[in-house]
């Protein structure tokens, strides 16, 4: 079961692993990335930052969602992690389940605009959550599981 799929480009850090982990009582992070995938060192470090208890599984976007379709995967409290607004539109294609979503950090890029203090998006972005919210998929932002949310369409 999903419990959050957040966008955030850092993955795995400090607020993933000592506040939304427990918040959510999760007990598997799921990665889904093509790029960190393919790379043994990204994985790796990203296994040293994951918290202890916690299982963590590093797939492509196509992988994660066809593990996320698995009934095998219903056991575990998923926290679903992406980098960007692209993999998070892909996960919604391709996971029915997944309904909400979380924007937690995305930095600052040429061609990018800040809608919060820690999130920017570019245009293919705005377009992508225009999409999404037309699926009624909610898009919500909050760095912290404490902070309140901020709904997405209210910032672009």
């Amino acid at each position: 079961m999903i419990k959050l799929t957040r966008i955030d480009d850092r993955l795995v850090h400090g607020q993933v692993a000592f506040t939304w982990t427990p918040a959510l009582g999760v007990d598997c992070l799921l990665i889904a990335n093509d790029k960190v995938a393919k790379d043994e060192f990204l994985k790796m470090t990203l296994g040293l930052a994951k918290p202890a208890g916690t299982r963590l599984l590093i797939k492509s976007v196509t992988d994660a969602a066809a593990f996320l379709n698995d009934e095998k995967s219903r056991n575990l409290k998923i926290l679903l992690i992406v980098n960007s607004v692209k993999d998070a539109f892909a996960m919604v294609n391709g996971v029915p389940e997944i309904k909400s979503v979380n924007f937690g950090g995305i930095r600052m890029n040429e061609g990018m605009r800040l809608i919060s203090k820690a999130v920017a998006v570019n245009d293919e972005d705005i377009t992508l959550v225009k999409e999404l919210l037309n699926k009624g998929i909610e898009l919500e932002l909050r760095q912290v599981p404490t902070d309140k949310k901020q709904m997405v369409e209210s910032l672009i």
